[in-house]
C-alpha cells in the first residue's frame, strides 16, 4: 500500500513542470500586445506565471501531504 501511495504522489509532482516551463517561454512572450489594463503582455504574463506556480504548488502539496510519515 505504501508503494502505491508513493507512486501516486510522484504522478502529482509531474504537475510542477508546468510552472517551471511557463516562464521560460520568453522568446514567444516578448511582445507588447495584447495589453491588460495598459500593462504590456510580457509583464502580465510573468505575473500570471507566478500566480500559476502558487496554485500548482498548493495543489501538489495538498494532494501529496497524506503520503508523509
Amino acid at each position: 500500500m505504501a508503494a502505491h501511495a508513493r507512486s501516486r504522489s510522484r504522478h502529482w509532482q509531474w504537475l510542477l513542470l508546468i510552472p517551471t516551463a511557463a516562464p521560460l517561454l520568453t522568446p514567444f512572450t516578448n511582445r507588447i500586445e495584447p495589453t491588460l489594463l495598459g500593462v504590456p503582455f510580457f509583464f502580465w504574463y510573468q505575473f500570471a506565471c507566478a500566480l500559476l506556480a502558487t496554485v500548482v504548488i498548493t495543489v501538489v502539496y495538498l494532494a501529496t501531504r497524506g503520503d508523509r510519515p
